[in-house]
């Protein structure tokens, strides 16, 4: 069934259009949610659908070079059934 997921991701992810990379990818394996970057140079996220597409997502963002996470916290939370699109956040 549809899981919903809060990421928080360290390492070189600001500036590498790691963003754009997750919105493509959410989008190409129909996956809703969000992400946005943090002040602290984390970016954090959260992504729903199916767990196996969830877990191809990270593979595509991967994909190309200059992103480069050294940690990763991950926690399950309550499904958002109104959602229906992947979007990025702005942390201004």
């Amino acid at each position: 069934g549809t899981v919903r997921r809060h990421y928080r991701i360290y390492g070189r992810v600001q500036g590498v259009g790691f963003r754009y990379r997750a919105k493509y990818a959410a989008q190409s394996l129909n996956l809703t949610g969000w992400v946005e970057n943090e002040t602290d140079g984390s970016v954090k996220m959260e992504v729903q659908g199916q767990p196996e597409q969830i877990d191809q997502m990270f593979p595509l963002i991967l994909r190309g070079g200059y992103v480069h996470i050294t940690d990763m916290r991950v926690r399950e939370i309550s499904v958002d059934p109104w959602e229906k699109t992947f979007g990025i956040l702005d942390y201004y």
